[in-house]
C-alpha cells in the first residue's frame, strides 16, 4: 500500500492503537485526545513505537543481555534498509510475554500492529519521527548493556541520570518539535528546538522522582544517582528501606529541585509552539501544568514517595486543569497558571 494512503485494515489498526494510548498513559491519553488530526496520529503511533522499547527495558523479568538484544532487534525492525521484520521481534518477544498481560505488554505483543500502522504514514512525518525513536531504542539498549551484570539499572551521576533522561524522554521532545515545527518560522523553530530538551526533561525527572519505589520493586532501577545516595550514606539497593527514609527523601528533594530548573525553558516551549498540522496548545500545556503540580506535591511531602509508593495530584486537580482549557486559554495566561499551581491546587 502507498504510504499515505489508509484502508480498512489501517484505519482498524490505527483505531486499537488510539485504544492502547488510553490503556498505557493516563497523562499522554489527555494530550492524544486534545490534539486533532493529522497530529493526533502521529504522535499517539510515536508514543507506541516508543513505549514498546520502554516496556522491554523496564522489565524486570528479562534478563539484561536478552533486553539488550531484544531492543537490537526491534531497532533493525525500524531501520529501512533492514530486512528485519515486526513479526521476528514478536517472534523473539513472544517468550517473554507475561501470561496475564498488562496494557503495557499487550502493545509490545501488537508491535506488528503498530509498526504497520507507523509505516503507513506519509513519507515527511515517517522520516522525522523515525530517528528519534530508534535513537530512544539505541540508548535503552546501551542502558541495559551497561547494568547488565547488576540486573537493572544503577544510575552513578547526575549527568548519566540526565543522559538517561535524554534517551527516555528528550528524543521523543526531538520527535515532538520535528512534527510541530513543520512550517513554522526559522526563529520559532530554533526557539522550539532549544527549548525541547527542557520540556523533555522537566517531565522525565518529575516521574523519576515520584515513582523511586515503584521503579525498584517492579522493574529492579534505580535512577537517584549514586552520588548522591552515597551522600546520605544510603545503598542503591536499599532506597525504600525504612531507615533510609530521610536519606532518600533528601535525595528526591534534590531531584525535584532540578526538574525545577527546567520549568522556564519548558514555559518557553509553550510559548512558541505551532497550532498547526492538526496540533494545540493545550495538549501540551496541560502535562506542563500537571507536572507544575507534581512538583509542588513533592516539595511539600517528599517522604510519600518512600511511605505510600507515589506522590500524585488528586484527580480533582487534574479535571480542573483541563477544564481550564475547554475555554480558549491564551499563552500569556501559562505564567500565571504556573505560579498558582506552584502553591496550591487549582481547583482549591
Amino acid at each position: 500500500m502507498t504510504p499515505g494512503h489508509t484502508s480498512p485494515t489501517i484505519e482498524s489498526d490505527l483505531e486499537w492503537c488510539y485504544e492502547a494510548v488510553h490503556g498505557v498513559s493516563r497523562t499522554f491519553s489527555i494530550t492524544i485526545d486534545r490534539l486533532e488530526e493529522p497530529m493526533a496520529r502521529h504522535i499517539c503511533l510515536g508514543y507506541l513505537l516508543c513505549r514498546v522499547a520502554d516496556t522491554v527495558e523496564d522489565a524486570g523479568h528479562i534478563p539484561p543481555d536478552e533486553q539488550t538484544a531484544l531492543l537490537e532487534t526491534y531497532d533493525d525492525v525500524l531501520d529501512p534498509e533492514s530486512d528485519v521484520s515486526a513479526e521476528d521481534f514478536r517472534d523473539q518477544v513472544e517468550p517473554w510475554l507475561p501470561t496475564d498481560r498488562s496494557a503495557d505488554w499487550e502493545v509490545v505483543a501488537q508491535t506488528p500492529r503498530v509498526v504497520r500502522t507507523f509505516e503507513a504514514f506519509e513519507d515527511e512525518p515517517r522520516e522525522i519521527m523515525r530517528e528519534p525513536v530508534r535513537e530512544l531504542v539505541d540508548g535503552m539498549a546501551m542502558f541495559t548493556d551497561r547494568y547488565a551484570e547488576e540486573g537493572g539499572l544503577r544510575l552513578q551521576t547526575l549527568e548519566e541520570l540526565e543522559e538517561y533522561c535524554w534517551y527516555a524522554a528528550g528524543t521523543v521532545g526531538t520527535l515532538i518539535t520535528g512534527l510541530v515545527a513543520r512550517g513554522t518560522s526559522p526563529d520559532k523553530a530554533e526557539v522550539l528546538r532549544e527549548n525541547a530538551r527542557a520540556f523533555a526533561l522537566l517531565l522525565q525527572l518529575v516521574n523519576i522522582a515520584k515513582d523511586v519505589e515503584t521503579d525498584y520493586h517492579e522493574e529492579n532501577n534505580v535512577y537517584l544517582p549514586a552520588e548522591w545516595l552515597e551522600e546520605e550514606d544510603v545503598a542503591m539497593d536499599a532506597v525504600t528501606d525504612e531507615s533510609n527514609q530521610t536519606g532518600v527523601t533528601n535525595v528526591i528533594r534534590r531531584v525535584t529541585g532540578r526538574a525545577e530548573e527546567y520549568l522556564d525553558g519548558a514555559q518557553q516551549y509553550l510559548e512558541v509552539v505551532p497550532e498547526r498540522h492538526g496540533n494545540t496548545l493545550s495538549a501540551w500545556a496541560i502535562p506542563y501544568l500537571l507536572a507544575v503540580g507534581t512538583l509542588r506535591e513533592l516539595r511539600e511531602r517528599p517522604e510519600d514517595v518512600v511511605e505510600e509508593g507515589n506522590v500524585k495530584i488528586s484527580r480533582a486537580e487534574v479535571f480542573a486543569v483541563i477544564q481550564h482549557f475547554e475555554q480558549d486559554v491564551s499563552r500569556s495566561a501559562l505564567e500565571e497558571l504556573r505560579v498558582e499551581m506552584s502553591e496550591k491546587p487549582l481547583h482549591k
